[in-house]
């Protein structure tokens, strides 16, 4: 395939691969993620309920974009795992607990070259939050 060649078939900015996460309100999933890891929402991408409710949404995270849709009898909610790097993972997973995420465990080295924590979200999913230091943590 040519690079050259325009991406018609997928929203401008988007990959061809998006995540995309069903839970019970996407509006929460979305404060979390903007107040913890900075998200910005794409408003293009927005759908309401006829009362109001976000349905749909797409939220961006550097250079990510995350999907959720609102849950419903044919949808049900599917808690989901991100793994996501960060700068100051320090910073980060203290902001996600102050949005009111729940620590799975302290931030520590990993055997496989991170610092990492996850955090679980008001929604159930599960963000490994992480810096990648090259450095693996002393095998005990």
């Amino acid at each position: 395939m040519s690079s050259t060649r325009s991406q018609t078939h997928v929203p401008p900015g988007f990959p061809p691969v998006t995540p995309f996460i069903t839970v019970e309100d996407p509006a929460q999933l979305f404060n979390f993620a903007k107040a913890a890891f900075g998200a910005e929402e794409l408003r293009e991408q927005r759908g309401r309920t006829p009362d109001g409710k976000t349905m749909h949404a797409a939220l961006r995270i550097e250079c990510c974009i995350i999907e959720t849709g609102r849950a419903s009898a044919k949808w049900k909610a599917m808690p989901t795992a991100l793994h996501l790097y960060v700068r100051d993972v320090d910073s980060a997973y203290a902001r996600a607990l102050k949005a009111g995420g729940v620590s799975l465990h302290e931030v520590r080295k990993m055997e496989y070259g991170e610092r990492a924590a996850p955090v679980q979200d008001p929604c159930g999913n599960h963000w490994y939050i992480a810096t990648y230091t090259g450095t693996p943590a002393e095998k005990v």
